[in-house]
């Protein structure tokens, strides 16, 4: 049977696993659709931009792209290239709520913290684990 612990988590005892409540998780999933929401919108908006860039006739000269407009197209791909992988994590993201996974670090298996969650909802590893990967160190569970 779950009991709580620090932060409104709870643990199991027999797999000695801590994870975010409920009513937490359910922060988590209102804050992260909003910025589904928005990142949609932003991405629709660039996919405009691109189209707009590529039929509007006076980008053309002779019937090839202008250098300039090349480039702008470029830079919107990338931005919406950018954009969609940001909303794939943000969707991994309400699966782990989903699934009661959401805010465990995948490496160390501690709970991320709720200031980092709500910095990087989408956040799959905490800041020691990253701190320690990023100076090449191994963690173990």
């Amino acid at each position: 049977m779950p009991e709580k612990v620090k932060n409104g988590a709870e643990a199991n005892s027999s797999k000695n696993i801590i994870r975010y409540s409920d009513e937490e998780l359910k922060e988590f999933k209102d804050l992260i659709e909003k910025k589904l929401e928005s990142a949609a919108k932003q991405l629709y908006y660039l996919i405009e931009e691109i189209e707009s860039a590529t039929e509007n006739p006076e980008n053309r000269v002779a019937g090839i792209d202008d250098a300039n407009t090349t480039q702008e197209k470029e830079y919107l791909n990338q931005m919406a290239s950018r954009q969609r992988q940001y909303i794939r994590h943000l969707e991994n993201a309400l699966i782990r709520i989903e699934n009661k996974v959401y805010g465990i670090c995948r490496v160390t298996g501690k709970l991320i913290q709720k200031d980092r969650l709500k910095a990087v909802p989408h956040a799959t590893l905490s800041i020691e684990a990253k701190t320690t990967m990023r100076n090449g160190k191994q963690i173990r569970r």
